[in-house]
């Protein structure tokens, strides 16, 4: 019977962790406040390109027609499709008085509690918050947003997936023993079960139905595959 070299199987599996680490950042990317290469890569179509790439690669299904039809020759006008981009992502994930789609774990999981989410000092928010820094990580310099933003948890995921395939080095003072479970494949399959699958298909969801913009639809199916 023939085996599969050990060499080949480790590989194998640093490729897969590549793969769920560009999914994630690709995802991340999508969810942040739209800038211009968002724009840029949606109007293009590299952005569909990509979502499918790192779907195929893991074995993920999208549904059928999940990004629309593809750009016309030379692409859409990217600053016009930037302006919409972001009053969209305002209606959606700020809202006023209230986002049609909150962003955050600590809201969905509030309402779960039946009490009123409060940002930064909810139980799960804060829950998120101690995991990030059991990882070596903190906010951001210059923001002020509470870690339990969906597109926070997606680079947390990314940091954690890359770690585990030896392509990122781990924060100051942390080493793979310290992490969560003891490694960062343990950490990435804690936070995974006990923070983004409990509110992320949820969201995704939300998302899809919610959105007026082709392009959140398509984030939202394939957040969805990657938390389902």
């Amino acid at each position: 019977m023939e085996t599969t070299p050990a060499k080949d199987l480790t590989l194998e599996s640093e490729a897969l962790w590549r793969t769920r680490a560009t999914a994630w950042e690709l995802l991340a990317f999508s969810l942040r406040y739209p800038d211009a290469e968002l724009a840029g890569a949606v109007a293009s179509d590299e952005w569909a390109e990509a979502a499918r790439e790192v779907a195929d690669a893991l074995g993920l299904a999208l549904p059928e027609g999940f990004a629309g039809e593809p750009a016309p020759a030379g692409g859409h006008a990217p600053d016009a499709l930037l302006r919409s981009l972001r009053a969209e992502a305002t209606r959606l994930f700020v809202g006023a008085p209230d986002a049609a789609c909150s962003p955050y774990e600590g809201v969905w999981r509030a309402a779960d509690d039946g009490v009123q989410a409060l940002l930064f000092v909810n139980p799960h928010s804060m829950e998120v918050e101690r995991f990030v820094r059991s990882c070596g990580l903190g906010r951001p310099e210059g923001t002020n947003e509470p870690l339990d933003h969906a597109a926070t948890e997606c680079e947390l995921l990314q940091h954690l997936a890359m770690l585990e395939a030896g392509i990122a080095a781990p924060a100051d003072g942390t080493g793979p023993a310290d992490l969560p479970g003891g490694s960062p494949a343990a950490a990435y399959a804690a936070f995974l079960e006990e923070h983004a699958r409990a509110w992320m298909p949820r969201f995704a969801e939300r998302l899809a139905a919610e959105t007026r913009e082709p392009f959140y639809c398509a984030a939202a199916r394939l957040l969805g595959v990657m938390v389902g």
